[in-house]
């Protein structure tokens, strides 16, 4: 569901489904063999092609689930899953997946950051994420000559430069012979972005994004612009100047964006489901030796690239329509 998006925009179903697309299971390269199709339909607020200002409702249907995956984990918690805490909280949990902490809810945010994308290209503002770092194998970076956005879209891996795209699929197909996994990092930038988007003090614009980006899971770490080289940098190395491409910051000051290019990169933990034996414990306390079986990624990062640009696209909206009230037009 989403709500609060303003009326006559212009909005079809494959504008949904082509983000869809880039987040589904089954894509090849670091994602589960699961062959998810992930087909929406827009159920409301959408008329002759264009959003009517009420509520929009997108449903996605499960086609390849197989609850008897999980029916061994019916009294076992898995190791470095929320199946323990969860129930510690609630009292009880639907063993069959990871629920609500499932990476299958990223789904809906990818639909509606496909809506929140739509309204912000109409002011010319563009999110553009990929896969810069797995397994401590680095991408280039923008400002290198090798780096080439378009080849993050034309590899499985999103990684935005074949050669390194090369290496980190020699390194997937060994893990993923190895019964293990990896973790990595996203990077994310929006171009063209105006000025002034952030309600400071506590809905900074990095505080928001934070906020929306570690809410995504299996991300456990966020770095705006220089991030924690900034820790080591001084005043004089660091500091950026009013109006200029200067961004140490990443795009921002004082949580309110500056029109520079918003830069952040975002850490993604390995994958906790492997299928090497591990050990973990039952309801009971007691120790028990542990496969977990099914259809996993061996790196989350690759389909994780339309998660964080939803999330972004996601917070900026907001923002955008909320800084129409910032102050009274002349």
């Amino acid at each position: 569901m989403i709500d609060g998006c303003p009326a006559l925009l212009p909005l079809s179903r494959d504008v949904i489904q082509r983000e869809l697309d880039r987040r589904k299971p089954g894509g090849g390269g670091a994602s589960t063999t699961r062959n998810e199709t992930d087909q929406c339909e827009i159920l409301s607020g959408v008329f002759e092609g264009q959003t009517l200002g009420t509520p929009i409702a997108i449903i996605i249907r499960n086609t390849a689930h197989n609850s008897a995956d999980y029916d061994h984990l019916k009294d076992i918690f898995r190791p470095g899953h929320a199946d323990w805490c969860w129930e510690a909280k609630f009292g009880i949990r639907d063993h069959r997946g990871g629920g609500r902490s499932s990476a299958r809810e990223t789904a809906g945010r990818v639909a509606a950051g496909a809506v929140a994308k739509a309204l912000l290209a109409r002011s010319g503002i563009s999110v553009q994420a990929w896969v810069s770092e797995i397994g401590g194998i680095s991408a280039p970076h923008p400002s290198e000559s090798s780096f080439d956005f378009e080849e993050a879209e034309r590899n499985s891996l999103r990684v935005p430069c074949a050669a390194a795209a090369q290496e980190i699929a020699a390194l997937i197909e060994q893990l993923r012979a190895e019964q293990d996994s990896i973790g990595g990092v996203v990077n994310c930038r929006v171009l063209n972005l105006v000025p002034g988007l952030g309600e400071p003090v506590f809905d900074k614009l990095d505080a928001l994004l934070a906020q929306a980006l570690l809410s995504v899971g299996a991300a456990k770490g966020i770095e705006f612009g220089s991030g924690f080289d900034a820790a080591r940098s001084r005043g004089s190395e660091n500091n950026d100047r009013p109006c200029t491409q200067d961004n140490n910051a990443g795009g921002m000051a004082g949580g309110i964006s500056t029109g520079n290019t918003l830069e952040f990169r975002v850490a993604f933990k390995a994958v906790p489901s492997i299928a090497r034996e591990q050990e973990t414990r039952d309801r009971s306390g007691a120790i028990r030796s542990l496969h977990v079986q099914g259809r996993h990624d061996v790196c989350v990062c690759p389909r994780a690239v339309p998660v964080v640009e939803a999330m972004t696209a996601l917070v900026l909206a907001d923002l955008m329509l909320q800084n129409r009230s910032a102050r009274i037009a002349p």
